[in-house]
């Protein structure tokens, strides 16, 4: 059997780190039908948040693209487990939702959570492309300057 999103993985070389799991009362994922409804993830990384803080006051555009980055990879690491291991059974990245810490008149929340847009249709091209909301909200859980969760389709 051919991994072809775990092959892309490694010419992209991305590396995703083990599922986490939930930091209160909820699960990861939930799996209805063929949907996989991925819990919100924050930006993770060897399990600390290494960037906090507000977009535009605390931390740079720059940093803000790259720890929604970051919280994709932290989607993809939930995703996988929800496939057994075998992310070629993604049919469709249907929607992201992304939340941006920032001040009320931060307006590029946008372009922030394009981190996570892109690199998801870098990874599965044509099928990751997806919808998607990015809102901006006063703070986030451990001071985290993004959160993003996710709709994805995949085979039974």
């Amino acid at each position: 059997m051919t991994n072809i999103i775990e092959d892309k993985l490694k010419q992209l070389n991305i590396t995703l780190d083990e599922a986490s799991k939930p930091a209160g009362s909820y699960v990861p994922y939930v799996i209805s039908n063929n949907l996989v409804f991925i819990s919100g993830q924050l930006p993770f990384i060897d399990g600390t948040i290494t960037i906090k803080g507000k977009v535009d006051k605390d931390v740079s555009i720059d940093d803000g693209i790259k720890m929604a980055e970051v919280c994709a990879k932290a989607l993809l690491s939930q995703l996988k487990a929800a496939c057994n291991g075998d992310l070629d059974k993604v049919i469709k990245v249907v929607k992201l939702g992304g939340f941006v810490a920032s001040s009320p008149d931060f307006t590029d929340h946008p372009k922030i959570i394009n981190g996570a847009s892109d690199l998801i249709v870098k990874i599965f091209e044509e099928k990751g492309k997806h919808s998607r909301f990015a809102v901006g909200v006063a703070s986030l859980p451990l001071n985290a300057p993004v959160e993003i969760e996710g709709i994805f389709e995949i085979k039974n």
